[in-house]
């Protein structure tokens, strides 16, 4: 009787929230290690960066500011640790999928594919997010943001979490084997490295248009740039590009996923 009384697009709206409160449920004892993690981590990247090989390094012109060394490298840090929350939690689709047979479940519901993939997707979101709380409290504590604009850093991480997690999502549908997982941080790597991560983007010279090939590198610019208080109309073409990967990489994921459970 009370599910009669709620309209149909609203319960369908809802269904990806049924996975997200299954992940909770499952994982919640361990989410105290996801939180360590996300203090602990950018703690010890950031105090070798500032106290480290960061002291060794002059300062950095970013958009006629001269700033220090560190405070240049967190924000990308920042992006990556969203990165790597949202990428390391997808993968558990491939186990989801061929091992514990937990999607054959969910659509044994009125759970489309596309419900499942939205809900795991939002899920690594959430674990990418964990990271990145934590991430921006130890810039803040070490002194590292210095604009107002850097409140906008939070939301800005859950859109980076989330369009590789849509990433992840189909990078998990083409795995077949555990061997399989080695690619990803072979992959991850060159991402980490040349997203304009450790050295400003005026360096790479007439190999900048390389940049914009990497969906870090967008996370990277828009983090950056609010944490200096440099904005720009460039944000929103970086903004929508990681919009735009959320939204295909969720379609494609829906679609291997179907295709794979069909077969």
């Amino acid at each position: 009787m009370t599910s009669a009384l709620i309209p149909l697009s609203l319960r369908q709206a809802r269904r990806p929230q049924r996975v997200l409160e299954r992940h909770w449920f499952v994982g919640k004892g361990g989410f105290i290690w996801v939180l360590a993690g996300g203090f602990f981590e950018p703690f010890f990247f950031l105090i070798s960066t500032q106290l480290g090989f960061g002291s060794l390094i002059a300062d950095i012109d970013v958009g006629g500011r001269t700033v220090p060394y560190a405070e240049f490298v967190a924000p990308a840090l920042l992006a990556a640790s969203a990165m790597n929350g949202a990428m390391y939690e997808t993968m558990n689709v491939f186990f989801r999928m061929s091992f514990d047979k937990i999607y054959v479940s969910m659509l044994s519901t009125p759970m489309t594919t596309g419900d499942v993939v939205i809900g795991d997707t939002l899920w690594a979101t959430i674990r990418g997010g964990l990271y990145a709380f934590g991430f921006i409290g130890v810039m803040a504590a070490m002194g590292m943001t210095s604009s107002w604009w850097g409140l906008l850093m939070f939301p800005v991480t859950l859109l980076i979490a989330l369009a590789f997690g849509a990433i992840g999502m189909v990078v998990a549908t083409f795995i077949r084997s555990v061997e399989d997982f080695e690619y990803i941080p072979t992959a991850m790597l060159p991402l980490f490295l040349f997203s304009a991560t450790f050295f400003p983007a005026s360096s790479y010279g007439d190999f900048r248009w390389v940049l914009n090939l990497s969906p870090l590198y967008h996370g990277v610019a828009l983090l950056r740039g609010l944490n200096l208080g440099q904005l720009s109309w460039a944000m929103l073409g970086h903004t929508a590009v990681l919009v735009a990967i959320a939204a295909v990489g969720t379609v494609i994921a829906s679609r291997r996923i179907e295709r794979a459970l069909v077969s």
